[in-house]
């Protein structure tokens, strides 16, 4: 039985939420631990590179919260408004943007953190490593999936 354009739209958006709500607690933890850094005993040691990562990556941090959170705000002021299909579309972009951001923030903190511990040469290799496992498993895999034909509909 095939599904309406509302279920189709309901699932999407349960969906989306569904996801929002795994991945939002460690987005959390990790921008409650960099808020704490600066508060650490060392932190005075740091370099301006290291300060400069370290603030890049706080603000991805929160820019993925804000991105990934705009899905639920959105759906509660257009509550009730037959706005379904630009909230799925939206959350969509919304996910990818705030996912992108974490990369870039959970890639930050492992060179802050390298650097801090064993220098600038290893901090960019753990930088490279942490990049190239999130450009591969998180984009060019399901990319290169997504452009092969899709399998014929079995029922």
């Amino acid at each position: 039985m095939a599904e309406t354009e509302q279920e189709h739209l309901n699932r999407n958006l349960e969906q989306l939420l569904q996801e929002m709500r795994v991945v939002l607690p460690g987005v959390q933890v990790l921008f409650g631990f960099l808020l704490a850094v600066p508060f650490a005993q060392q932190f005075d040691r740091v370099t301006a590179f290291q300060r400069d990562v370290y603030f890049i990556a706080l603000l991805l941090a929160a820019l993925s919260i804000v991105l990934m959170l705009s899905l639920s705000i959105q759906h509660r002021i257009l509550f009730h408004r037959a706005e379904k299909a630009y909230l799925v579309r939206n959350g969509n972009a919304f996910m990818i943007a705030g996912m992108t951001a974490v990369a870039l923030a959970i890639t930050l903190s492992l060179v802050l953190v390298a650097d801090f511990l064993f220098g600038t040469v290893l901090a960019w290799v753990a930088g490279l490593m942490g990049f190239a496992a999130f450009a591969l498993l998180w984009y060019a895999m399901p990319i290169a999936r997504r452009r092969r034909p899709r399998p014929p509909a079995q029922t």
